[in-house]
């Protein structure tokens, strides 16, 4: 009988041994898995020197001619217009003695509100002049954004980056360069759309 419940324990071992055996023999002990990191693709970015497009850009410097242009005859005119008012009181000065206390009164009224209207032109001619500047160069902005949509397509860049000197992009590898052509791009635009006579 002792023989028996030996012969069976042993029996017994063997056999969960062997099921132990069987269970754990397809999971081999994994060492941690590290993944090869995968090359990641660089993103596609260029970059406008935005100095050289404003300088070199003939629709900016078109633009920037007949603003200054602008700029130059509203001051020459606030110039006259200062003279002419300045020549007044001045005369006004010299004739004072001669008028009775109501013609001066009603000269230096006049006066008053001749300063007053060429005060208030100045202002409305410097804003008239500053809401033109505003819209140029939100056509300036419209134009060039416009175009870079364009070259993308061909390009398919994901970044066209602007950069100036001393802004917030601290360097730019010139490989990535794309001021050139963009701007012969964007004069070769302007100079067909210059070319064809305006519809009236």
């Amino acid at each position: 009988m002792k023989n028996a419940s030996l012969v069976l324990n042993a029996v017994l071992a063997i056999a969960v041994a062997v099921l132990y055996y069987l269970h754990f023999k397809d999971r081999q002990p994994t060492e941690p898995t590290t993944k090869a990191p995968t090359a990641v693709k660089g993103k596609e970015i260029v970059y406008v020197n935005v100095d050289s497009l404003l300088t070199k850009y003939d629709f900016f410097k078109d633009t920037q001619k007949v603003l200054e242009s602008k700029r130059f005859q509203l001051e020459n005119d606030l110039a006259t217009r200062g003279r002419n008012l300045q020549n007044k009181a001045q005369f006004f000065q010299q004739r004072a003695a001669t008028m009775t206390m109501e013609q001066g009164r009603a000269t230096e009224a006049s006066l008053q509100k001749e300063q007053q209207d060429l005060l208030q032109y100045r202002e409305r001619a410097a804003q008239g002049l500053a809401a033109e500047e505003q819209k140029k160069n939100e056509e300036l902005y419209n134009k060039i954004y416009d175009y870079l949509k364009k070259y993308n397509g061909q390009n398919k860049y994901e970044f066209v980056l602007g950069y100036s000197k001393g802004a917030s992009i601290l360097y730019a590898d010139s490989g990535n360069d794309a001021t050139r052509q963009v701007l012969d791009g964007l004069n070769k635009e302007y100079k067909e759309k210059q070319a064809v006579p305006a519809k009236k």
